[in-house]
């Protein structure tokens, strides 16, 4: 069983900006870690049914903002939810989940995994209600507020007109927040949603690498390593990373055999993670 914290949203640096935003919480309770100072923060949200389109996209928006440093937030649903916050995971980044109900359970059951996961790599479980708390489904509208509130910047990957994830989206804009919505097919009634959002003004997400771009900007986020396909590239990587450049030291110290070693190095310099610099150095491009 996991501990229970409590705090008054202007007494941690994170969750300072919920100070502002209408009907502020007056408690949060959290089970995890808060992060000890405010960071670039994008909450990805969608339907619980999503297509393998609106899969695709999610996962691949949350894996790239996260593995750049990027806290991703949503509500831990089934779907576009637990898609992108896996996706965080899998990116070795940070995710905090905003639940509508007491933390003395994980609803849905069937992401009672997801939310262990998200504690043990660091990240939070959040809510403004005190254990034992059911999920009322009055709660989830106002839980929605939160997920909103807490990010710089919202993200709707697929929603259907009628759809639970327009709560999110409109506390977003009344909160100042910046919208991007996943444009889809306008026969699919699973993109009416975020077609109606682009239409009043969302920004639409049209390039992957170029909305990671704009959403990160300035800001103060970690810098971005490249991730390898497999186990003996990940460790060259992580080598190199970490200040190594020479060929020899590199087989030496990643324990692979030479077969192995050339093997991995080769696709990571196929695939545009590593650079030769000559006379048998390398570098992260």
């Amino acid at each position: 069983m996991y501990k229970i914290n409590s705090t008054a949203p202007d007494e941690a640096p994170y969750l300072q900006i919920l100070t502002d935003i209408a009907d502020p919480p007056k408690k949060l309770y959290f089970i995890g870690e808060l992060p000890p100072e405010r960071r670039k923060t994008v909450a990805i949200v969608g339907s619980r049914k999503p297509t393998a389109y609106g899969h695709e996209v999610a996962h691949r928006l949350s894996f790239e903002l996260a593995k750049r440093g990027v806290i991703i937030v949503s509500g831990l649903a089934l779907g576009i939810d637990g898609v992108a916050q896996k996706a965080a995971l899998e990116a070795k980044g940070t995710t905090i989940s905003v639940l509508a109900h007491g933390l003395d359970q994980i609803h849905p059951k069937t992401n009672q995994l997801l939310g262990e996961s998200i504690l043990e790599q660091g990240g939070a479980l959040i809510s403004e209600y005190e254990e034992g708390e059911p999920p009322y489904p009055s709660n989830f509208v106002a839980r929605d507020r939160l997920v909103s509130g807490l990010a710089d910047v919202l993200i709707v990957v697929e929603a259907a007109m009628k759809s639970g994830t327009r709560h999110t989206a409109g506390f977003a804009l009344d909160q100042g927040r910046e919208v991007f919505a996943v444009p889809g097919n306008i026969t699919s009634p699973m993109s009416e949603g975020c077609n109606h959002l682009i239409r009043i003004g969302a920004t639409p997400v049209v390039s992957i690498e170029d909305t990671v771009k704009h959403i990160i900007g300035g800001s103060n986020v970690q810098t971005a390593f490249p991730l390898g396909d497999t186990p003996d590239e990940q460790a060259i990587l992580d080598l190199i990373i970490k200040g190594d450049r020479d060929g020899e030291e590199l087989l030496q110290k990643s324990g692979l055999s030479a077969s192995s070693f050339n093997q991995a190095l080769t696709m990571l310099e196929v695939n545009g993670s590593v650079q030769a610099l000559g006379a048998n150095q390398w570098t992260i491009r």
